[in-house]
């Protein structure tokens, strides 16, 4: 069965703690089964690097609320939503303090946490955040191996190329055994080894369909080659539509579109592979009460297919 998720009030207009609240108590009783928050901590005046969904960086991504606070936030405010990161951008953290963090936020939701980790798009992040663009994908590997040791329990001594951490305790762990499951966004080749080989899923994009079934299959091949189970894997695609009352052309779909458009896209990517689908919705509505009312539209024509 297709599992519908959001983005939740986080950036733009929609930061107020009001919004998010009344939001994520409002989509849990339609029967939403996740809420999912985005990273960004700046937005350039002059970016180095093309925005990955073509054009300008959105405005609204100028005002952008921390993810982890944002998800402790939804961790008291609902009761039954996956809360979800989409995506992480893991090389700007320290993977001590990013397992603390996530554990932390698993413990608070009682086990409902799903980490999408991602490399992210901006060289002017990196700088600024006094990261490295340089071998990201290796600080990528090696983030994930801090994780791993940190969630295993044990007090064994870490050495890594970029980190060492000492024989130590570290009692607090996640709920979820042996961690909360982690997705990678990308579609690079090394990406998708990546996600095959190590990952529990692809934090995947609207890509036309048939490009969207081919990288799953990619993934699938790749983690039956490596001795895991393909079907064991996720696939979660993320939209950030603009919605329109009028059908868009349908190249400009699920970029822009009407609900009615934007979901039968949905529904081919499930039918395409995605496990879940996931909305964004604050890029076209323009205050509270229309984003819980697209919310209800999309949840209502998705439920029909």
């Amino acid at each position: 069965m297709l599992k519908i998720g959001l983005g939740s009030p986080q950036y733009g207009s929609f930061t107020d703690p009001g919004t998010i609240s009344g939001f994520a108590s409002a989509v849990e009783e339609i029967g939403f089964d996740s809420l999912w928050v985005g990273d960004r901590a700046l937005v350039p005046t002059q970016p180095r690097d093309p925005y990955p969904g073509g054009g300008p960086v959105p405005e609204e991504y100028r005002t952008f609320l921390d993810p982890i606070v944002t998800l402790s936030f939804l961790a008291h405010a609902t009761r039954r939503l996956r809360l979800g990161t989409s995506t992480l951008n893991a090389p700007f953290y320290s993977p001590l303090l990013l397992a603390r963090s996530l554990t932390s936020v698993d413990i608070l939701s009682e086990g409902r946490l799903d980490i999408g980790l991602g490399l992210g798009w901006s060289s002017d992040e990196y700088e600024a955040i006094g990261v490295p663009w340089r071998g990201r994908g290796a600080r990528m590997e090696e983030i994930l191996d801090v994780l791993d040791h940190v969630w295993s329990g044990s007090s064994a001594e870490y050495k890594g190329a970029l980190w060492t951490i000492p024989s130590a305790h570290i009692e607090t762990l996640p709920v979820q055994r042996p961690g909360p499951p982690v997705l990678l966004g990308g579609f690079t080749p090394a990406t998708l080894e990546r996600i095959g080989r190590r990952a529990d899923g692809w934090a995947g994009v609207g890509l036309p369909v048939a490009q969207l079934a081919y990288v799953i299959s990619q993934i699938r091949e790749i983690a039956e080659a490596a001795g895991r189970d393909p079907d064991a894997l996720r696939t979660v695609v993320r939209v950030n539509p603009v919605v329109t009352a009028e059908a868009a052309p349908s190249d400009a779909v699920p970029h822009r579109g009407t609900v009615e458009q934007v979901s039968d896209y949905l529904l081919a990517a499930h039918a395409a592979g995605a496990d879940e689908v996931l909305i964004d919705l604050q890029q076209t509505a323009r205050n509270a009460e229309e984003l819980t009312d697209l919310a209800h539209r999309f949840h209502e024509q998705l439920s029909k297919g």
